[in-house]
């Protein structure tokens, strides 16, 4: 997620209780987006995009008959997602593994964002992508901006993040943030938006704590392991590498619903799919597509093991130089909690994330939370499966 412009304070005291009785009357955003220029994602990554689990007992045996059309023969979409190996990111590319977008119909080409590049928020917003898999704080922040952007099947009920602390540091919550250095993806960005609001809770204000972007992965590890940082926020793999490595330790959590709702006071849906309403209206079709196979994604996931999903996921995604497999296995075991059986929006989801951006001072102006998301699809896919929500 790219970083945003707005320089933001946070009052003393903000409680989600407060904000969420005061949303009727309120509205929020991230700043304005910029989805000009950047460099484009890694075209189609075919590595990533066409590799479907080599070897895999289960590809066959777990999903449906495939359409009986080859792929160039149904309808294509692209779609980039916000760092398409997170386990935060990972029904996008099972889907792919499953073999579920061909069966349910559409060819989907999935590239990442990369390092420096456009975010795929930004890319789906200007029209360099049909859909973007990233955070449904987006919406908001695009359609209190004037772009008309939707969530048309939402994929997670928490942010799938951990505030991860350095080994010995002895912080328990955000309130021992104070004087300290915490690691966020990028200023602007989501993690930095939670990271905001936490403090907010815990009594902070921005001038409290200094936040620092720090990325994933080995940015991330490297700031911790260079005091660069305390604490900071990040997501599997990078919490079970932050863990073998005995760097740190996970203070807050933001990867279940359960931890979620403590942390910030209700439902905090993130992962999803976007894409302008424009290009929905007129696909309807093949954004129903898209959705048949996520849903049926996500109902296999609630369904099997962490050994299963990772079976249909690419090597070089659950093992590599410093996670093992059964590491990855058993990070994706242990938050694999944050991911929805069904592609529904919470009831509550869009409440908590819209007072998280209205405490964070992302601003304001008319903003209809209803026009943000679509169950729609969702239901219908649903329905194919013969699964009631």
């Amino acid at each position: 997620m790219n970083a945003k412009t707005l320089t933001r304070t946070l009052p003393v005291g903000i409680t989600a209780v407060a904000l969420v009785a005061g949303l009727g009357a309120c509205s929020s955003t991230s700043s304005t987006k910029t989805a000009t220029g950047g460099q484009a994602a890694s075209s189609s990554t075919a590595a990533a995009s066409q590799t479907t689990a080599a070897g895999s007992p289960q590809a066959s045996a777990q999903s449906a008959a495939p359409s009986s059309q080859d792929s160039g023969s149904l309808p294509t979409v692209t779609l980039m997602v916000g760092g398409i190996d997170k386990q935060i990111y990972l029904p996008y590319q099972l889907a792919q593994g499953l073999g579920y977008y061909q069966k349910y119909g559409v060819n989907v080409k999935l590239s990442t964002e990369q390092n420096g590049g456009v975010g795929a928020e930004d890319a789906v917003a200007s029209g360099q992508v049909n859909m973007a898999g990233a955070w449904y704080v987006h919406a908001i922040d695009f359609q209190a901006h004037g772009k008309d952007v939707v969530d048309v099947v939402q994929l997670s009920a928490a942010p799938g993040e951990r505030e991860m602390c350095a080994t010995g540091s002895n912080v328990k919550s955000a309130a021992d943030w104070k004087g300290k250095a915490v690691g966020v993806t990028d200023l602007g960005s989501g993690t930095d938006d939670l990271t905001l609001y936490m403090g907010s809770k815990a009594g902070l204000t921005s001038k409290d704590f200094t936040r620092v972007g720090v990325g994933a992965g080995s940015t991330f590890i490297a700031a911790l392991q260079h005091h660069k940082i305390v604490c900071g926020m990040t997501s599997q793999p990078t919490v079970a590498e932050v863990e073998k490595m005995g760097l740190g330790y996970s203070a807050i959590d933001l990867a279940s619903g359960a931890g979620a709702k403590q942390a910030l006071g209700g439902t905090y849906p993130s992962a999803c799919v976007l894409a302008q309403a424009s290009w929905v209206a007129s696909h309807k079709d093949t954004v129903q597509k898209v959705v048949d196979a996520l849903v049926a994604t996500m109902h296999y996931i609630s369904t099997h093991s962490a050994a299963d999903i990772a079976a249909h996921l690419p090597p070089q995604f659950v093992a590599n130089g410093t996670v093992t497999k059964d590491q990855y296995i058993q990070a994706l075991d242990q938050d694999k909690g944050q991911f929805l059986p069904d592609g529904m929006m919470p009831a509550d989801g869009p409440a908590t994330v819209l007072a998280i951006q209205h405490a964070a001072k992302l601003d304001t102006g008319a903003l209809d939370l209803n026009k943000t998301y679509t169950n729609d699809f969702a239901i219908a896919a649903n329905k194919l499966e013969g699964y009631t929500s």
